[in-house]
């Protein structure tokens, strides 16, 4: 950040070899997305439409709007927390996908802030990491999960 009024924007990218479609799948689709994200969802992303992700494993949850679908393009939400995501699928060929994730909007002291930022970037890292593996390989990592064990809530 050159200066206090400068917000950090998040970007994690990654190639994935297979089609654009089958990526845009992967996270609008929750019984594909939670073989490598999160545990839990209340529904398919659909346009306007808000769904509730959970990570059952940390007790935590997140309220989601869907802003924007472009089918197999992008991909666009608000969190709970008003931060925006967006995914940018470029079909590189018919069988390759470059991934960019976006996040925006991050509030807080600037200490914050930062500090959000860099989980935010580790943490999409590592999803684009286990869709690598589950899409091109059909190998579920666990990356979320064993990320931090000890944090887990007793059921």
């Amino acid at each position: 950040m050159n200066n206090s009024n400068q917000k950090p924007v998040v970007k994690a990218e990654m190639l994935i070899r297979k089609p654009a479609q089958d990526v845009y799948e992967a996270f609008v689709d929750p019984a594909i997305t939670t073989l490598f994200w999160f545990t839990r969802s209340s529904g398919r992303l659909e346009q306007g439409s808000r769904v509730r992700w959970e990570w059952e494993m940390y007790g935590a949850v997140d309220e989601i709007q869907v802003l924007e679908l472009v089918p197999n393009k992008r991909i666009r939400i608000e969190s709970s927390d008003g931060t925006q995501v967006e995914w940018t699928l470029t079909a590189r060929s018919d069988a390759e996908t470059f991934v960019t994730i976006t996040n925006s909007g991050f509030t807080g002291s600037e200490e914050a802030i930062v500090g959000r930022a860099l989980d935010s970037m580790g943490g999409y890292t590592m999803v684009l990491c286990g869709l690598k593996a589950l899409l091109e390989h059909g190998i579920e990592l666990n990356l979320v999960a064993d990320y931090a064990p000890d944090a887990h809530v007793s059921r």
